[in-house]
């Protein structure tokens, strides 16, 4: 089991190519990092994949929509995560978790499940008993803990205006990668 996941800053769209590659080989079981342990034949094969909402707008609700800004951002996972084998997506009942991950349901066909953050060990059970390429929309206080529970490393909280965090978790290794996606300009 690695102790440190990889960590990964991407500037703009050029360089996210080796990153697909690197989450398609993931995926698709062709590449197994240092430390990883052979997968027994029949066992459940998952990778999960999470995101912190994007930025999320102004207002004196308790539960506000995105920011144009989280828009954009939201709409930059799509070219990140649309071809790596979308096989779920997971998020809180909330339109800043929801709407971050609209763009990739829309552009995977897939219907966004909601889970209940204020049970997290229960989800990441079912997450670890679900085969396939899971994508979870969480929030600041919720992100860092999935990923543990998940068996990997957060590295550290996530502050409250960060939005670039995409960990990489495979939960039958132990594995776990961190990426810091920076959204590009859609022109």
């Amino acid at each position: 089991m690695l102790r440190n996941p990889t960590v990964l800053r991407l500037p703009r769209l050029g360089p996210f190519l080796p990153c697909l590659a690197l989450a398609t080989c993931l995926v698709l079981g062709t590449w197994s990092p240092l430390g990883a342990e052979e997968k027994e034949p029949g066992a459940v094969v998952s990778t999960v994949y999470l995101v912190r909402h994007a930025e999320k707008g102004e207002n004196d609700t308790a539960d506000p929509p995105l920011s144009e800004a989280g828009k954009v951002r939201a709409r930059s996972l799509v070219p990140v995560l649309r071809d790596i084998g979308v096989t779920h997506l997971h998020s809180t009942d909330f339109q800043r978790t929801r709407q971050t991950l609209a763009p990739l349901a829309e552009a995977t066909g897939l219907t966004v499940e909601i889970y209940d953050p204020r049970d997290l060990a229960a989800f990441a059970e079912r997450l670890r008993k679900t085969p396939g390429v899971h994508v979870v929309a969480g929030h600041s206080n919720t992100t860092p803990e999935l990923v543990r529970l998940l068996g990997g490393d957060p590295r550290s909280d996530i502050d409250e205006s960060e939005f670039d965090r995409l960990y990489i978790v495979m939960p039958e290794t132990g594995w776990s990668a961190l990426l810091h996606l920076p959204p590009w300009d859609e022109r």
